[in-house]
């Protein structure tokens, strides 16, 4: 996803979004529930939140937060298997794949409906598909970039037409722009406050606009009802009300976004489950390859080989994020450690001898201007410049000037390529390989970071592998782009996120890879 959309750091919360007055009704009182009733009916489940809901319609929301409700009131042609990042069936239960992946051909179940027991048929889904399109919010380039037409020759037959074979078809038809809405969504409008949903386990009963919103199990779902009927998830301002929340027995989970301190004196007390969610967002430095310091690849590799990933984990993030030596994240197909292969970590003796190579000498230092932003990412921004400038000028031929700048200038002054190396951080559009190189490394899909880079051979491979159907030969093509991007070192990866949960005892909740948290997978008791 964009930069923009949501801080790659674990102590901030999601970006604001401007309140709206809601037509939905006031939800009724609830009581939180303690895991010492799981009998109850409906089991209720209370979820704290920093977040907030932007827009409850697919056709304009394009923030994570607002997405998980969307994967829990909405249903998709097929979805990610919880707890992994393999796409399965959902509301498709099957799919072929014509003319080399430019024809996608999915078939539905039988007999399904929406949340209120109307059909849900092929025409639902190509309405909502045409929808979007015409809407055009923001997250629209997920369908228009790809589908040239839709259509609904039957009931349960749904055919996208592509304007090219794309390889990762599956991962874009995960996203909520795909879902099928209700026919109660406006035609050709924003519908933001809408409650109406579509097809997923849980219903909206209510919605009150950044205090609550109360989800009911879909009693028309074509799947297994979830143990949890009823889910209500409250908003609050900021990590530390949230964790007074959970210590007070206001919620059951607080989940999105505590802060490491919040973290570790909930893991300390010991009256809490401390749940690790693998996180798909990244943090990495851009090099700009027009300024003349950096032409030099050799200056490039250097900057690579001095950085010591373990020092930023441990000191800027407390341990609460892990090392990343590329940019497809670990935990994923066809992610290789190419830098860590090449570089090493924290390998100073490297940098010197690249450094040496490249003319310089501690009597001839390379200039390095170092940017970052300083609240969009968090608090931690500042240490984790002055912990880079450290690191390269332990080389004793690095002089770091550090510089910041608000994110709106930021944006401006990186697109327009006026910024010589660039904090940065990235959350995913769709849970693929595709979505973390072909941005930042394609000539002209990375227009965006105003560093210049540009491979012919590069371009080459991620054309290849995003029409390539056999996941075996792209993970084949991927190893081969990281590899030119580890000697090329346009960018250089640092740190993988983690997202943190705590649960009241008793509650089990599945680890999930793609960082939404499904609500019909707790499990209490």
């Amino acid at each position: 996803m964009f930069l923009a959309q949501q801080p790659a750091q674990p102590t901030t919360t999601a970006a604001p979004t401007t309140a709206r007055p809601t037509t939905a009704p006031t939800p009724q009182p609830t009581t939180p529930a303690t895991t010492t009733t799981p009998q109850a009916t409906p089991l209720t489940i209370t979820i704290g939140v920093t977040d907030k809901v932007t827009d409850l319609d697919p056709a304009n929301a394009y923030d994570f937060f607002t997405w998980e409700v969307l994967y829990n009131t909405m249903a998709g042609l097929v979805r990610y298997k919880p707890g992994t990042t393999e796409i399965e069936p959902d509301l498709a239960e099957s799919w072929t794949v014509l003319e080399g992946g430019k024809v996608w051909v999915f078939k539905l179940r039988p007999n399904l409906k929406f949340c209120d027991g109307t059909p849900l048929t092929a025409a639902d889904v190509k309405r909502s598909i045409e929808r979007v399109m015409k809407i055009n919010g923001d997250p629209a380039w997920l369908v228009t970039d790809f589908v040239e037409k839709v259509e609904a020759p039957n009931a349960t037959t749904v055919v996208f037409y592509l304007q090219k074979p794309v390889s990762y078809f599956l991962a874009l038809a995960a996203t909520p722009p795909y879902f099928p809405v209700h026919p109660k969504y406006a035609p050709d409008k924003i519908d933001s406050d809408q409650t109406a949903g579509g097809a997923g386990p849980y219903c909206i009963k209510s919605f009150v606009r950044d205090q609550q919103i109360v989800l009911e199990a879909n009693p028309y779902y074509y799947g297994p009802k979830p143990q949890v009927g009823r889910v209500v998830i409250r908003f609050y301002k900021d990590a530390t009300t949230l964790r007074l929340a959970l210590e007070r027995g206001e919620v059951d989970i607080a989940w999105r976004t505590l802060n490491p301190p919040d973290v570790e004196a909930l893991r300390a007390s010991g009256k809490f489950n401390i749940v690790e969610i693998p996180g798909s967002f990244i943090r990495y430095i851009v090099l700009n390859l027009n300024m003349p310091e950096l032409k030099d690849v050799r200056v490039r590799q250097a900057l690579a080989a001095a950085v010591c990933r373990r020092d930023i984990v441990n000191v800027v993030y407390r341990g609460t994020v892990t090392p990343l030596y590329t940019l497809i994240p670990e935990g994923m197909w066809s992610s290789y450690p190419v830098f860590k292969e090449k570089y090493g970590d924290c390998n100073i003796t490297l940098a010197k001898t690249l450094l040496q190579q490249a003319g310089y000498s501690e009597s001839k230092k390379l200039n390095i201007e170092l940017w970052y932003t300083p609240t969009h990412y968090g608090d931690t921004e500042k240490d984790l410049a002055a912990m880079l400038k450290q690191q390269w000028e332990a080389t004793g031929m690095i002089a770091v000037t550090v510089k910041s700048a608000e994110w709106a200038t930021y944006v401006q002054q990186l697109r327009s390529g006026a910024l010589m190396v660039s904090l940065l951080g990235w959350y995913p559009d769709y849970i693929d390989p595709d979505d973390y190189t072909t941005p930042f490394l394609k000539t002209g899909a990375n227009k965006w970071l105003g560093n210049g880079y540009s491979n012919p051979e590069m371009d080459q491979i991620l054309d290849k592998a995003s029409v390539e159907i056999s996941q075996t030969a792209r993970e084949q093509l991927y190893l081969q782009a990281q590899r030119i991007l580890a000697q090329d070192v346009p960018i250089i990866p640092l740190i993988q996120g983690k997202l943190y949960m705590a649960t009241r005892p008793g509650i089990q909740v599945v680890a999930d890879p793609t960082m939404i948290f499904r609500y019909w997978t707790i499990k209490v008791g």
